[in-house]
């Protein structure tokens, strides 16, 4: 009878420690997907430029570094924070925002609402 409840207990073990190293190695794949991602937006010139205004869709929002409420987009793969979105704007909507500068190694940009597209 201990024996089975051996075996049972030995058997949850193993369970959990594949179900963790299956988890770890996901989580390991997307690491590097990332990483990836954030070299190749190293290597290249954004396209995008200071003082222009650019029309892309809200992606999501987050706090940023602000504290604040801000849109975050994409033009051409390169990430847009905007600030002072509207309340009425919401994920999916078209936005057209205005860059005002770049991070320190150029990867994304911080840029102000100037109007729905």
């Amino acid at each position: 009878m201990q024996y089975i409840w051996v075996t049972a207990a030995a058997g949850g073990v193993v369970l959990l420690l594949v179900a963790a190293l299956v988890f770890r190695r996901r989580r390991t794949a997307d690491e590097r997907a990332s990483r990836r991602a954030h070299e190749a937006a190293q290597e290249r010139e954004p396209p995008v430029e200071i003082g222009e205004s650019y029309e892309f869709g809200v992606a999501e929002f987050t706090d940023h570094h602000s504290g604040e409420r801000v849109a975050v987009g994409k033009v051409e793969g390169f990430v847009l924070f905007v600030e002072d979105v509207p309340d009425s704007v919401s994920a999916g909507d078209a936005i057209r925002a205005k860059v005002l500068s770049f991070n320190r190694e150029r990867t994304s940009a911080d840029a102000t609402f100037d109007g729905r597209a």
